[in-house]
């Protein structure tokens, strides 16, 4: 039950996610007047927080429609099985964001 709401949820944010991203590319194309106020809202702690929720609710989304693909097929239906699986989509979204900020971090 918790996953399905999580599941409507996180496909809400992430189209207000793509609302954003659509807003952020139309200010680095108007120039780095327009872009500034952006960057500086982006490395501001509740721009970090934005960024890291919105990977975490692709990273949810993706590793929870994954699990249904799998439950079509008809694999993973006990109840244990499935609760099995929906811890781990969780887990994967909450470790998601951090293992993107290491490599991006280790690229340079």
């Amino acid at each position: 039950m918790l996953t399905s709401i999580l599941h409507r949820l996180t496909g809400i944010g992430l189209y207000a996610g793509a609302i954003g991203f659509s807003l952020w590319l139309i200010a680095v194309a108007a120039g780095p007047e327009t872009y500034a106020p952006v960057a500086d809202f982006l490395s501001s702690p509740i721009g970090q927080a934005a960024l890291y929720l919105l990977v975490a609710a692709f990273a949810f989304h993706f590793a929870n429609g994954i699990r249904h693909l799998v439950f079509d097929t008809g694999a993973g239906l006990k109840p244990s099985d499935a609760e099995t699986t929906a811890w781990a989509a969780i887990l994967f979204a909450v470790a998601a964001p951090f293992a993107l900020w290491a490599l991006i971090s280790a690229g340079g």
